[in-house]
């Protein structure tokens, strides 16, 4: 029994030790296989959130999110706030019960005071794939209110097999850009006319996609411009046509009207020379800008 727990731990509390000499006790915190259960609360194509419970100590969660990269963040939230910033080993542990496996190091890294506990990129995936394995990520630092104590914090790998198949199906699903890539976007027409250009639909259809999925977008801009070929009467009209037909979309796919604000300049503002086809073509355009709501 001594052997299994030494190769359990003494990794950890070795490298903990290294940081800080003086360690005596330990503290560890872990949900025990009957306890221990992981659930993904969110799974939609904006975000992916999967949550463990570490019994007296808090909530892990790993968490990812619609954009142009694959991306992963983990956050271990505590219940109670780091009081000091600290130095973090972050080592795979085997079970207790596979004794002849050994703990291995994944990384080094820091814990904030007052900020939960976070990592990002490649780490956080490599925590995965650990879990995947049946394996336990652990971290340890020196626990600042009580002197010469360890804490230990380790995520059980019991039950998270199906939860990690959803996670990871939803992560596939995931839309391929954020709100970032489309709060401003610009989209064209074609001569005299009210219909976006193809490359414009599908632009458009990839904002409607977001805003379906979204609950913070809460304001739409819409600003509709023509080239200055014709007269500023009829310019004006095909602007308000553009812009209204815009209108009248967003409220399909379920933004409230009040939400949404419609300018339309005609050929006024232009942004290119309106004497020659390239030009006048970046002239027949429509701006759109999302506002959302900051939590």
């Amino acid at each position: 029994m001594m052997k299994s727990l030494l190769t359990y731990s003494g990794l950890a509390l070795c490298m903990a030790m290294a940081v800080n000499t003086s360690v005596s006790a330990r503290q560890l915190y872990v949900a025990k296989p009957a306890l221990s259960s992981w659930k993904v609360a969110v799974d939609t194509p904006l975000e992916c959130r999967m949550l463990h419970t570490v019994p007296n100590f808090g909530e892990a969660q790993f968490v990812s999110r619609a954009g142009k990269k694959l991306n992963l963040d983990f956050e271990l939230k505590m219940r109670r706030p780091m009081g000091q910033s600290s130095n973090v080993s972050l080592v795979s542990m085997p079970p207790r019960w596979m004794p002849g496996d050994k703990a291995e190091r994944i990384t080094r890294l820091k814990f904030y005071k007052q900020f939960d506990g976070y990592v990002g990129g490649q780490t956080a995936w490599t925590m995965l794939s650990e879990l995947e394995s049946g394996r336990y990520p652990t971290f340890s630092y020196a626990d600042w209110q009580h002197r010469n104590k360890l804490v230990e914090v380790s995520l059980s790998a019991v039950s998270f097999q199906n939860s990690y198949n959803q996670f990871s199906q939803c992560i596939d699903n995931l839309l391929p850009y954020s709100f970032d890539d489309i709060a401003f976007t610009v989209l064209h027409y074609g001569h005299n006319s009210d219909e976006l250009n193809k490359m414009s639909q599908q632009r458009l259809a990839q904002i409607a996609d977001f805003i379906r999925y979204s609950d913070d977008v809460d304001l739409v801009l819409v600003a509709a411009y023509t080239d200055a070929e014709g007269s500023k009467d009829e310019n004006q009209q095909l602007s308000e046509r553009r812009a209204k037909k815009l209108e009248d979309y967003f409220v399909t796919i379920g933004m409230p009207k009040d939400r949404i604000q419609v300018q339309a300049y005609g050929k006024r503002r232009p942004i290119a020379d309106s004497s020659n086809p390239i030009g006048r073509g970046k002239n027949r355009r429509v701006v759109i800008s999302l506002g959302r709501s900051i939590i």
